[in-house]
């Protein structure tokens, strides 16, 4: 199934959803007095929590959880919020929770329009749910072919919206997500973006080849560098049933929190700012106690590493004709 597919397909479906100070019955709570520790973001000098609250968590939560929600995570010291349209109604949700921090907050969004106009009207609708004037991160979204990338840089391209809306105010600074090294990379070749939302795993990288290029071009001009996909494992089998919510990809099983661990320390020692776990809300834990207690990984956890990647089916492949 297609990430798109994916998404719509779970906008009705029930979900996991955190209560009070835990995230549901058999899951562990944050600690209490732990704050998540802060990362400059590339040549921006923003400082942003090592771990992002995705948007997608509080897709079809009642409002009074996902203010709760919300409001939990940036007592933790979340800072970083990253929302977009194709999350279902996630900005709606997400607005409301999120304003009374919003001046302490770094907003990202998104839009998957390639043309002005379509992301001049994507753009101010967010806006509006997100109940704010302006985002701190605009980032064109899921850029995943030659065509994309030619789409949103042609006359009357998202491109144009994206400048004017930067000198405009309405956006601070301006980036991408891609899952694709070609398009990443033809990006990077046509403007110097802030910042660069990319799957850094360790399947991908390993068995895929996927990542490595991206990032040494990113980092040759600073970009910040935010990061997707640390906690997946694997593409999803053919006839086989999703068990997590809001994933579209098998992420690390529960039941392999050593692995998991490694797996995430992995991800952030890649010269990532910021990293989003996957969208169901019981990684949200997991997630949240590996960023905040960070160290770097051993020989020995990198060859183990290296070992539980090896023969699963990465969920992004770098094996492409790049240019």
């Amino acid at each position: 199934m297609q990430r798109r597919q994916f998404i719509k397909s779970t906008a009705a479906a029930g979900i996991l959803t955190w209560s009070g100070s835990t995230v549901h019955s058999g899951e562990q709570t944050m600690q209490e007095k732990t704050i998540m520790p802060r990362r400059v973001l590339g040549r921006t000098g923003e400082k942003l929590s090592q771990l992002g609250f995705g948007g997608i968590l509080v897709m079809d939560v009642e409002q009074k959880r996902a203010d709760n929600m919300v409001a939990r995570a940036f007592d933790h010291g979340i800072n970083y919020y990253d929302v977009a349209p194709t999350y279902g109604n996630a900005e709606l949700q997400l607005g409301p929770a999120l304003e009374p921090y919003r001046k302490q907050s770094f907003l990202a969004c998104k839009t998957g329009q390639r043309d002005k106009k379509g992301a001049l009207e994507e753009l101010h609708a967010s806006l509006k749910h997100m109940r704010t004037d302006y985002f701190d991160l605009y980032q064109l979204h899921h850029i995943t072919t030659e065509e994309d990338v030619e789409r949103a840089f042609a006359p009357d391209g998202a491109m144009e919206t994206f400048i004017q809306a930067k000198k405009d105010g309405k956006v601070r600074y301006l980036g991408f997500s891609a899952h694709s090294e070609k398009a990443a990379l033809m990006a990077m070749q046509r403007y110097d973006f802030d910042t660069i939302l990319f799957p850094i795993n360790f399947v991908c990288w390993f068995e895929g080849n996927f990542g490595p290029r991206v990032l040494k071009e990113a980092k040759k001009t600073d970009k910040g560098i935010l990061a997707l996909k640390g906690l997946a494992f694997r593409q999803l089998h053919e006839d086989e049933t999703q068990p997590y919510p809001k994933c579209w990809y098998m992420p690390i099983p529960e039941k392999e929190d050593r692995m998991a661990e490694i797996a995430f320390r992995f991800t952030y020692e890649q010269g990532i700012t910021a990293a989003i776990p996957p969208g169901s809300p019981v990684f949200w834990d997991r997630a949240f106690q590996i960023a905040a207690n960070l160290k770097p990984v051993t020989d020995n956890e990198l060859q183990e590493l290296k070992e539980y990647a090896s023969g699963k089916t990465p969920c992004f492949n770098g094996y492409e004709n790049l240019f």
